[in-house]
C-alpha cells in the first residue's frame, strides 16, 4: 500500500476539526501543530515551547483538566500558585491572567477564555480520597475503565522528565469553580463548564506541561464519571507588546519581561 499523504499523516489526526466550531473562534488553524483528546480520567505530557499556544475545550459537560508547568531550560523552576495569585490580587484565573514561576517570570498567559473562571486552589484528587468517594476499580479488573486519580496521573507524566514526588506542585484546575464563602469554606461549581467551553494558554517560555482529566478533588457527585478534553497546539507567536496580558496589570508586564529577558 502507499505511504499517507504528507497533508494527512497517519499518526497525526486532525482531531480539532471535530471540535465545536465556537470553540475554536481566533485559533490560526493553518498554525496548528497538533491536536488531541485526552479521554475522562487519563493523563498526557509534552514539551511546549515559547511561543506556542494549547486551547483547551470541553467536550463534555463537566469536565475538569489539571495541569502543571515547568520549566524546560531549568526543571527546578515552576508554576508558582502563592506568587500568582498574590501578585494579580485573584484567587481564580481568567483572559488576562499568568502563570508565574518561582523566579518571577511568566510560564503561560490566559489569552482566551469562554468560562471566566479557573481554579488555581482545589488541589488533587488523591487515591486516598477516590476510595472513600467512588470505591476502587483496578486495572486489572477494569483495563481501560479503571479509576486513576490526578494525582497518580501527574507523578506518572513529571516522572518521564525525571520529576519525583517531591517535585509535584499545586495544579491549576481549569473548568472548574471553586470560591470561599465567609466562614472559608470552599464551594464547588458544580454546573460551571458546559460542553464547548474553551480556555487558551499561550507558553511565554519553553515548558513541561503535565495535565489529568481526573474529576477534582471537591467535585460532589458520588459517581467517578471524568469528562474528555479536546486540545489543540498551534504557533502563536510570543507576547507582542501591545499585548492584553501585559497590559492587564502591571504585575504581569513585569513578569513577561522576565521571560522576554530569557530569550533575548
Amino acid at each position: 500500500m502507499p505511504n499517507p499523504p504528507l497533508a494527512a499523516p497517519v499518526d497525526a489526526p486532525a482531531f480539532w476539526q471535530r471540535f465545536p466550531a465556537p470553540a475554536l473562534a481566533g485559533v490560526d488553524t493553518n498554525k496548528v501543530m497538533w491536536s488531541e483528546v485526552v479521554p475522562g480520567g487519563s493523563h498526557w505530557s509534552w514539551r511546549m515551547p515559547r511561543g506556542s499556544a494549547i486551547r483547551f475545550v470541553a467536550l463534555d459537560a463537566g469536565a475538569n483538566m489539571s495541569l502543571v508547568l515547568y520549566s524546560a531550560l531549568e526543571k527546578l523552576e515552576r508554576y508558582n500558585m502563592p506568587d500568582s495569585l498574590k501578585a494579580q490580587h485573584t484567587a481564580h484565573y481568567t483572559k488576562g491572567h499568568v502563570l508565574m514561576s518561582d523566579m518571577g517570570r511568566s510560564m503561560a498567559s490566559v489569552t482566551a477564555d469562554s468560562l471566566g473562571w479557573h481554579d488555581p486552589l482545589g488541589a488533587l484528587l488523591d487515591n486516598e480520597l477516590m476510595a472513600s468517594k467512588y470505591g476502587e476499580q483496578r486495572y486489572e479488573q477494569a483495563r481501560n475503565a479503571m479509576y486513576r486519580s490526578g494525582k497518580d496521573g501527574l507523578l506518572i507524566e513529571i516522572g518521564k522528565y525525571g520529576l519525583t514526588r517531591r517535585d509535584l506542585i499545586a495544579p491549576v484546575n481549569l473548568f472548574s469553580k471553586v470560591s470561599v464563602d465567609a466562614q472559608g469554606r470552599f464551594g464547588f461549581a458544580a454546573d460551571h463548564a458546559k460542553a464547548g467551553d474553551f480556555v487558551e494558554l499561550r507558553f511565554d517560555m519553553d515548558v513541561i506541561l503535565a495535565v489529568s482529566s481526573a474529576p477534582h478533588a471537591l467535585d460532589p457527585s458520588p459517581v467517578y464519571a471524568p469528562k474528555k478534553v479536546g486540545l489543540l497546539a498551534w504557533r502563536c507567536g510570543a507576547a507582542p507588546a501591545q499585548d492584553f496580558c501585559r497590559a492587564f496589570r502591571p504585575e504581569n508586564a513585569r513578569a513577561l519581561h522576565n521571560s522576554d529577558m530569557l530569550y533575548l
